[in-house]
């Protein structure tokens, strides 16, 4: 069986196993940085320590565009 493929005879190809691979992003930003950057979601923050407030008048005006009849 003959092939037309110039790396079939190994000559000046390197094998599978020995070729260099890229850094992947993760890499690349971690190198740039100097510090590890943990992929994912970021852990849940802890609510209890939240405050909510709102500043709306009372009552809330709404215009006639916004009322939706039943």
């Amino acid at each position: 069986m003959t092939s037309d493929r110039a790396d079939d005879d190994g000559a000046g190809a390197a094998p599978r196993s020995r070729r260099i691979r890229p850094p992947t992003a993760s890499e690349q930003l971690e190198e740039l940085l100097g510090y590890h950057v943990p992929i994912g979601r970021s852990p849940k923050h802890d609510l209890s320590t939240w405050t909510v407030t709102d500043d709306w008048p009372h009552p809330v005006p709404v215009t006639e565009a916004e009322v939706f009849e039943q």
